[in-house]
């Protein structure tokens, strides 16, 4: 039996939810959660196989909860209205199982349910390819740069390699850094990564 906890905010919602997954022969929803504090709470308590949340709920959000939960051991399904591929990028970064939107078919919901349990990651098309279709903002030299720096090369050994000064080493990875919205070569090379840009 799969044992499901509930984090939604809107009452009448998360009654349909929770009756709508008792119907099914293999689930049981032993917890329901009216915001992300309470989530964590009865996650920690009831220790469920998974635990469905809402993203935008009082006292602690859904993303917040998720972001707690890591590591514990019960898999994550954000249950959201919210389409944004922010909220996306910090879900799968929190390393949530599933990304579902409520305007899905209800029967998407429990086979999304199942298929987490089967250790697959379920996320709503439409995010994947919004998230995945975003362009590259980075030159092919400055995309060199960077491959370069996440091999862990100094600014002098990339300068070595590509056969350019230091000075303008330092130039393009001032620019990346800018295009990437980070602050560091870290940052910078986790986010290229995330975003799946690395050839």
């Amino acid at each position: 039996m799969i044992r499901i906890v509930i984090a939604e905010d809107q009452k009448m919602l998360l009654g349909a939810l929770a009756a709508l997954l008792d119907l099914e022969e293999d689930m049981t929803v032993v917890g329901r959660a009216g915001n992300g504090e309470e989530a964590v709470k009865l996650v920690h308590q009831l220790k469920p196989d998974v635990c469905i949340m809402d993203i935008e709920m009082p006292a602690r959000t859904g993303l917040e909860a998720a972001e707690e939960l890591k590591g514990f051991g019960c898999k994550v399904i954000i249950l959201t209205t919210f389409a944004r591929p922010g909220y996306f990028e910090r879900a799968l970064k929190a390393g949530v199982n599933g990304y579902m939107l409520k305007d899905s078919p209800s029967d998407d919901l429990a086979s999304a349910i199942r298929s987490v349990m089967d250790g697959k990651r379920i996320y709503a098309s439409e995010l994947v390819d919004e998230v995945y279709s975003e362009e590259n903002p980075l030159t092919e030299r400055e995309s060199e740069v960077l491959l370069l720096m996440s091999e862990g090369k100094s600014t002098k050994e990339i300068a070595n390699t590509l056969f350019i000064t230091t000075g303008t080493v330092r130039n393009y990875i001032s620019s990346i850094l800018d295009k990437l919205d980070v602050s560091n070569r870290i940052e910078a090379i986790t986010r290229f990564k995330d975003k799946g840009w690395f050839k």
